[in-house]
């Protein structure tokens, strides 16, 4: 990339967002400014709607959010999704079953339009932080399956993030796509096709943007399409193994030390 860009997408969890869930206000003001001179600043998690308001109540204003590893862009200004990708009930129910039949204790948890809902199998874990949130609840198997998922969570016990996500991912192959964002053994399945880097697109797009145009940055197995799609991929420095590797460059500083916005100070040479 030789060019200034004209698109900033971030992660949040890991790379924007501190240990304590907040972005510092070094940060803010960076965005802030990029914004104000033109910027087009996207939030691209793997978050559900719902666990976003925490971060636009930080910022001076309200860039669009990819959510949901892509199922899901969001207009915070008009608390609207604008483009969604689910999983549809039938390629839901199949990938269940698929799962069901390979792998031993495997429970579930779907987030339903765009993450506004959260719906579980009893068994399956909740954050402390969701139980007894109005948005969030057991159902029956069958239930789970009755509706579009914008993600569907999956877990078996204690697990080894990236072999767990491995083997979900070969159990789906051709079906759904699968991924993870942390190492809780959390395995995030969106509908096939659907990634942070297909939504991200088509954000660009909407703005005239290309892929040599952006710069994006992210710390985990989620954010690997979107890196290598944009014509500059930034890891983290706190980044998992396989995004250090694919990364175009890397931060000198992690998320708890401002790692984007030293970056983006130094690019845009403010």
């Amino acid at each position: 990339m030789t060019q200034t860009p004209r698109l900033v997408a971030t992660d949040l969890d890991g790379t924007l967002v501190g240990r304590d869930r907040t972005v510092s206000p070094r940060t803010a003001e960076v965005l802030r400014r990029l914004h104000a001179a033109g910027v087009v600043i996207v939030l691209v998690t793997g978050r559900p709607i719902r666990w976003v308001h925490p971060v636009y109540d930080q910022l001076t204003f309200s860039p669009i959010a990819i959510c949901a590893n892509g199922a899901a862009t969001y207009d915070a200004g008009t608390d609207t999704i604008v483009h969604s990708s689910p999983i549809e009930p039938d390629a839901l129910a199949e990938v269940c079953e698929r799962l069901r039949a390979k792998v031993p204790g495997v429970v579930f948890a779907v987030e339903r339009d765009g993450g506004r809902q959260m719906r579980h199998e009893v068994e399956f874990p909740v954050g402390p932080w969701e139980v007894n949130h109005e948005s969030v609840g057991p159902v029956s198997y069958a239930e789970l399956l009755t509706r579009p998922a914008a993600k569907l969570l999956v877990r078996a016990g204690i697990q080894q993030a990236d072999e767990f996500t491995a083997l979900v991912g070969e159990c789906l192959d051709g079906l759904a796509e699968a991924t993870n964002s942390s190492s809780s053994g959390m395995v995030e399945v969106s509908a096939v096709g659907v990634t942070k880097a297909t939504a991200l697109a088509r954000v660009a797009r909407e703005h005239a943007v290309t892929a040599t145009e952006v710069i994006a940055f992210g710390d985990m197995p989620n954010d690997l399409a979107m890196l290598t799609w944009a014509g500059r991929g930034v890891a983290m420095a706190n980044g998992h193994p396989a995004v250090l590797a694919a990364a175009h460059d890397v931060t000198t500083a992690t998320n708890e030390d401002d790692g984007v916005a030293a970056y983006l100070e130094t690019l845009y040479r403010y």
